[in-house]
């Protein structure tokens, strides 16, 4: 059986194309209906004439440019120096001035009697504690470095106050039973001696005999800073035990 149609000719190949050429014109119609201005004609007899007239001419006055010159200025009038001439005949002293240079040969008296003495005032240096002195102060029979040193005085302090020190005194006082701490300071001077003691306790009583016994230490080898003999200051806790 024959085809009686071509497939070639079949407008259902061209509905895509045909379909856009639709959306292209409907879109430029609607473009050209909203891009349309209409006017009202009512309103056009009421815009009245327009006149023309020329532009206004305006004359300019001519004006004269007038050199202006600044006001005199108030200046001092300038002062003439008066020259006084000096007849050649005056007479002028001339001073003369005595050499200071001695000879080798002749002796220099010198008078002591304007030779004032100013007696030269003693440099006060403050007390370093014992930690930063440079040189610590020695107690006597201690040896070895500065590290040595510190140790044995130490050792040797709190030795001599053990020795010294009367525990039944605490007892007496009516102390608790206990370990009681105190805290002792005093200063070394440039000569060694032991001096400025102080001392805090739970006892009026204890605290003076902690003064006694620490003003009773032993001269000793004053400390040093920088080669020079100062005072240093020393601090130490004391711990003693009071049994009933």
């Amino acid at each position: 059986m024959e085809i009686k149609k071509n497939p070639k000719q079949q407008l259902e190949n061209y509905s895509k194309i045909f379909l856009q050429i639709g959306l292209v014109l409907t879109l430029f119609i609607t473009y050209a209906l909203i891009e349309h201005k209409t006017y009202e004609k009512n309103n056009l007899k009421s815009l009245g004439q327009a006149n023309m007239i020329d532009d206004m001419k305006e004359d300019i006055p001519i004006i004269e440019i007038q050199d202006l010159k600044p006001p005199p200025q108030k200046t001092p009038p300038p002062v003439v120096e008066q020259i006084k001439v000096v007849e050649d005949d005056l007479k002028i002293e001339e001073t003369v001035i005595e050499s200071t240079e001695t000879d080798e040969t002749e002796g220099v008296i010198v008078d002591t009697n304007d030779i004032v003495e100013v007696e030269e005032v003693e440099e006060v240096v403050e007390d370093i504690p014992f930690v930063l002195i440079e040189n610590v102060p020695v107690y006597p029979g201690c040896k070895g470095d500065n590290k040595k040193l510190k140790a044995c005085f130490t050792k040797k302090v709190t030795e001599y106050f053990g020795k010294n020190f009367d525990v039944g005194l605490a007892g007496e006082l009516g102390l608790q039973a206990g370990k009681k701490k105190m805290f002792v300071v005093f200063r070394i001077d440039r000569t060694g001696k032991v001096s400025n003691v102080k001392a805090r306790g739970p006892h009026p009583r204890l605290e003076k005999e902690v003064v006694k016994i620490i003003s009773s230490l032993p001269k000793m080898t004053p400390g040093k800073q920088r080669g020079t003999p100062v005072g240093v200051s020393y601090s130490i806790p004391i711990t003693f035990e009071v049994r009933i």
